[in-house]
């Protein structure tokens, strides 16, 4: 429970601190703005925080800064654990966010609508400890 806690306060100071690139894609996303689909911004879930995840489709989409170039090895074992539990994952360099916003989006879109059961409410495979 306090892994859980701390985990939650992270979250809370990542959305007040967030990246220039997070804020301008939390800003197309948020309010059912892409097309009706409701994003959740910087989620907790199970050992990770989600830059931004849309629970409905299962998707996970990551706004990568120059950091992520560094922690290659992380990052996988990051997507190995989502994929896991049934998530997709999108990852997007923050200059890609920032200067081709609209394709980004685009592929966002593609992804939310091929969706494996178009329609279907997607159901993650946590253990009980991973639903807080």
């Amino acid at each position: 429970m306090a892994q859980s806690n701390t985990m939650k306060s992270l979250a809370r100071t990542l959305r007040s601190t967030s990246s220039e690139a997070e804020r301008v894609l939390w800003f197309r996303l948020r309010d059912r703005r892409l097309a009706g689909f409701k994003f959740r911004r910087q989620m907790v879930l199970g050992p990770y925080i989600l830059d931004f995840a849309c629970i409905e489709a299962g998707l996970v989409v990551e706004a990568d800064g120059g950091q992520h170039a560094e922690q290659q090895e992380k990052d996988a074992r990051r997507s190995a654990w989502l994929s896991g539990k049934g998530y997709r994952i999108l990852r997007f360099w923050n200059h890609e966010i920032l200067t081709e916003t609209e394709v980004v989006l685009a592929s966002i879109l593609h992804a939310l609508r091929d969706s494996p059961i178009p329609g279907a409410p997607f159901t993650p495979h946590l253990s009980q400890g991973e639903r807080e």
